[in-house]
């Protein structure tokens, strides 16, 4: 239950540093989050509101990475486990991940903005906070390979690589969209 809570205080936080941020403008550019073991970074103007885990409906005949659909403030939205559609896409290596309720309770959902017009909530392992471009100490092209909707990857003064996702471009590409199996 404690943990609960300190998710709670963390996504309360994290959306009043978001709402901040969008005030200021450019100083801040990514909300930072994990996924599958993998760091990425999430344009805040393309990203949404964050929800606590909630139930989900599963929904027959779709992908794995679909998890099915769920009420989000009164509205239909679809989820969408972002490790697991990064691991079919050949971004992560692909892993079948059975997560308990207890794993599940520690996630969090990140809507796209609506500007975006997909109703479409992206489950997250980890919220780790808001970054800008001085959070970082290089920048490098994504891999030749790369899936277009993957920008740029960011090294930060630890070490760590982070790899920006344009949800935009994510939004729009056949694979996302096509969730039947």
């Amino acid at each position: 239950m404690a943990n609960r809570e300190a998710l709670r205080e963390l996504q309360n936080r994290l959306a009043i540093r978001l709402q901040a941020a969008r005030a200021e403008g450019p100083s801040v550019s990514w909300l930072a989050i994990e996924a599958g073991g993998g760091r990425y970074l999430i344009p805040l103007a393309q990203s949404g509101e964050i929800f606590p885990w909630t139930a989900i409906h599963a929904v027959p005949y779709t992908r794995r990475w679909f998890l099915g659909v769920a009420n989000l403030r009164g509205g239909l939205w679809g989820v969408v486990d972002l490790a697991d559609f990064l691991g079919e896409a050949g971004v992560l290596s692909a892993q079948t991940r059975a997560r308990t309720e207890l794993a599940l309770a520690e996630c969090s959902l990140l809507a796209l903005n609506a500007g975006l017009e997909v109703n479409v909530a992206l489950l997250v392992d980890r919220l780790v906070g808001l970054r800008s471009p001085e959070s970082f100490v290089s920048s490098s092209a994504p891999a030749e390979n790369a899936p277009a909707f993957l920008s740029g990857i960011y090294t930060d003064a630890q070490g760590e690589s982070w790899q920006e996702v344009n949800l935009l471009l994510l939004s729009q590409t056949a694979q996302f969209l096509s969730i039947g199996a």
